[in-house]
């Protein structure tokens, strides 16, 4: 049925470890190539890392699959240098709207705040998006893709992971110091170590199909209950690239898969929604229960489940594929700097810590929003259709509304590699959280602040001091650092001051022309943020002192956790 895509075939090449008398080692295997797998490979490349990524299919996926990308997401797309590609061939939206039978009972914009970057959300087919990873993977000989390569079997323990692997050449063995397995919510590597994934199964079936269509709809995500086209049940419009139109029809429990997927079937109900007279092309169809569950722990050994393989979640709110990236996200940085001797092991157990935090608040979020879009007996859905219709005039109750509480990204406000944050900022910000974009001007070229974050730590100081002779020792006993960025920033272009600072310093300064930075930060003159590799932020005070500094550094490596 998929006309508007065709999948890539990727070639399977013999690699030189099947030539080896005993298995060849590797510092980190990477099971799958999808969205999580590809990212970990990037993501640890960035950083200096090589890794081998076993796949047992030769393509993407087939089917559209997870569509819509947050804001976040985009961000660490940035960093790994996806997301123009991504923003070019997607749809970009910020807006939805929200209907009860057949009235809109109201609106939302998802970015009202200008000078970002990056939009709130992009649709793309996850096809795309695994292509253009895979085809980012080249640029980096730290990668080692190989295609049509099954693992059979894993013996791990704390030291050594072994893995039998199946080509269309034979069978050879491998040995790594991490896996990361990243195969999916069914992980065959989950089972053959034995462990579970455990959650709630809902009872309820979804039709998601893909049809191509020239349509007046807006570019909006739309989502109806009730809708006079699909009674007692829920219905979602989005576009997606290629005039390709994502909908999602309820079906109920007692729905048969196999016969709601026929084409026979699916193009009556679509029909139904959009109208006579309007022509389409049904591209994809699939029948699918969601559930929520995920791993008591993502780390076994020197095994580390990401993704689907550590945690599910259903697809309302765009939570499953933008999770999974953030976790990638947080992982990368805290193995490579294991692997390169720049942190005890210990940090690796933070990646368990802050991703099972995320995970629960996605799953809670994802079961709400299940639980208001399917009701499980009458009282809920009286308690529903009422709050749906008080919605259309009153604000109070439009919080309540829950179509899908949306992907944002997760907060670590309390997580142990946070310096103590002792200062008042003026900003909705917090120690934990990921950073806010902001334009800004360097070598007289707009840019983003986004940009200069990531991959390292980065020191963000505001150098419009009275005297920065103070400012500039500071900086001085902090460029020995060599896994630390420092980001000079600046409301006015004092040439003779900016001057002196960047030839003592020697690093390049940022004007924050539109007083946005300084703004959205509460930068005061001498104040700073430490960022993480992963551009969280982990630090900030009032006036700089390397020693302060130096400190957070050390606790956000994981340092303190080994006192």
């Amino acid at each position: 049925m998929q006309n508007t895509y065709t999948n890539p075939i990727y070639p399977y090449r013999k690699n030189a470890d099947q030539n080896t008398a005993t298995p060849a080692h590797h510092p980190v295997v990477i099971i799958g190539a999808g969205p999580g797998g590809l990212a970990l490979s990037i993501d640890l490349a960035l950083q200096g890392i090589k890794s081998v990524v076993l796949d047992d299919n030769n393509t993407v996926s087939v089917g559209s699959r997870a569509i819509c990308f947050a804001k976040r997401t985009l961000e660490i797309m940035n960093r790994y240098g996806c997301s123009k590609r991504m923003v070019d061939k997607g749809i970009t939206w910020k807006k939805g709207k929200v209907f009860f039978q057949s009235e809109q009972v109201y609106d939302f914009d998802l970015l009202a705040e200008d000078h970002h970057q990056l939009p709130a959300f992009i649709n793309l087919q996850q096809y795309y998006f695994e292509e253009y990873l895979v085809d980012r993977t080249q640029d980096f000989p730290q990668i080692d893709l190989r295609w049509k390569n099954k693992v059979l079997s894993i013996a791990s323990t704390k030291n050594l992971n072994t893995l039998t692997v199946a080509t269309p050449d034979g069978e050879y063995t491998i040995t790594s110091d991490y896996v990361l397995s990243a195969d999916g919510a069914n992980s065959k590597i989950r089972t053959m170590l034995g462990l579970e994934s455990k959650g709630q199964v809902f009872q309820d079936r979804f039709l998601i199909a893909d049809v191509v269509m020239k349509a007046e709809f807006p570019t909006e995500r739309w989502f109806w209950f009730d809708p006079p086209f699909h009674k007692n049940q829920s219905a979602l419009l989005h576009r997606q690239a290629d005039d390709v139109w994502r909908i999602d029809l309820q079906l109920g429990w007692d729905a048969d898969p196999e016969v709601e997927k026929k084409e026979e079937v699916v193009r009556p109900r679509i029909e139904a929604m959009l109208g006579e007279g309007v022509e389409f092309d049904l591209e994809w169809s699939s029948v699918y229960t969601f559930q929520c569950r995920k791993m008591d722990h993502f780390i076994h050994n020197n095994v580390i489940f990401v993704g689907d393989a550590a945690h599910q979640v259903s697809p309302f709110g765009a939570r499953g594929a933008n999770g999974c990236i953030q976790s990638v996200d947080n992982l990368s940085w805290k193995l490579a700097r294991v692997l390169q001797g720049k942190a005890p092991v210990a940090l690796l157990e933070t990646y368990n810590t802050e991703r099972q935090h995320a995970a629960n608040e996605n799953i809670m979020n994802s079961t709400r929003s299940t639980d208001f879009i399917t009701p499980k007996n009458e009282i809920s859905r009286i308690f529903r259709d009422e709050t749906l219709k008080l919605a259309k005039n009153y604000n109070f109750a439009r919080t309540l509304v829950n179509s899908g509480r949306l992907s944002l990204p997760c907060s670590y406000n309390d997580s142990p590699l946070n310096s103590i944050d002792v200062e008042t900022f003026n900003t909705n910000l917090t120690l934990g959280a990921a950073p806010k974009d902001a334009p800004l001007l360097i070598d007289n070229r707009e840019s983003w602040l986004i940009d200069y974050l990531g991959n390292s730590f980065t020191l963000m100081v505001n150098i419009d001091v009275q005297t920065p002779e103070k400012l500039i020792a500071e900086l001085n006993l902090l460029t020995h650092q060599d896994d630390l960025k420092l980001l000079l920033v600046t409301r006015n272009n004092d040439e003779a001051k900016n001057s002196k600072i960047q030839t003592t310093i020697a690093h390049q300064i940022i004007i924050d022309h539109k007083n946005i930075i300084l703004d959205r930060y509460d930068l005061t003159p001498g104040s700073t943020y430490l960022f993480r590799p992963d551009q969280i932020i982990t630090g900030r005070w009032k006036d700089l002192l390397s020693q302060q500094v130096n400190s957070a550094i050390n606790t956000a490596l994981g340092f303190e956790l080994e006192k």
